[in-house]
């Protein structure tokens, strides 16, 4: 299904999708969780969190299926749940550290794009 074919239902979900990932903590938990399954306290330590903040955050996110969980005897593990969700952050994160074209060097600038011809 194409962004052109999603019904109105789907467009509520998605949009609930980005509401989620719009949270600064939220998107450093999915950041964390992209290369690698982390748990809970280890997400915790990275980002100064509590654990039961980062537990309430992970719930959301596994409710909209953003990270999925994985039991390893006592300890839960987290990842992206497919690769969609890791190509859509890798990059959106891509593209915020990208230099805006109005920032280039003069000499980076195709000639097309050069005001002066």
């Amino acid at each position: 299904m194409s962004a052109r074919e999603l019904t109105e239902d789907r467009v509520i979900e998605l949009a609930e999708m980005f509401r989620l990932m719009g949270d600064p903590s939220r998107l450093k938990i999915i950041a964390a969780c992209l290369d690698a399954p982390m748990c809970v306290s280890d997400i915790a330590a990275k980002y100064g969190m509590s654990q039961p903040l980062v537990s309430h955050h992970l719930r959301l996110l596994r409710a909209a299926r953003v990270l999925r969980a994985e039991r390893r005897g006592k300890q839960v593990f987290y990842e992206a749940a497919d690769d969609h969700v890791k190509r859509v952050i890798g990059d959106m994160a891509e593209h915020v550290c990208e230099q805006p074209a109005s920032e280039a060097a003069p000499e980076a600038m195709d000639i097309e794009d050069d005001p002066r011809r």
